[in-house]
């Protein structure tokens, strides 16, 4: 390899929100701290999470959705002025 164009690798400690805990080498230096890894990833662990998306879709659907209003009444006069 030629001298002085690649990063220092450095060994770290990656750190999981389980607790979990692994080393690695990265040119990032200090350690690490990821939310999910192997040990806690429903994939690898063969467990699902269940996701709330229906409280997701309802809170959408309150914000943004098709506001039901009734349609607006025509005066009396309008309705027979075009027959």
């Amino acid at each position: 390899m030629k001298q002085g164009i690649h990063p220092d690798y450095h060994d770290i400690t990656v750190h999981c929100a389980c607790g979990n805990t692994f080393q690695t080498r990265s040119t990032k230096k200090g350690d690490i701290h990821v939310e999910i890894c192997s040990e806690c990833h429903p994939f690898f662990t063969g467990k699902q999470k269940l996701v709330d998306t229906a409280g997701r879709v309802d809170r959408f659907n309150k914000r943004y959705g098709k506001k039901t209003e009734a349609p607006a009444e025509t005066p009396a006069g309008v309705e027979g002025a075009n027959a």
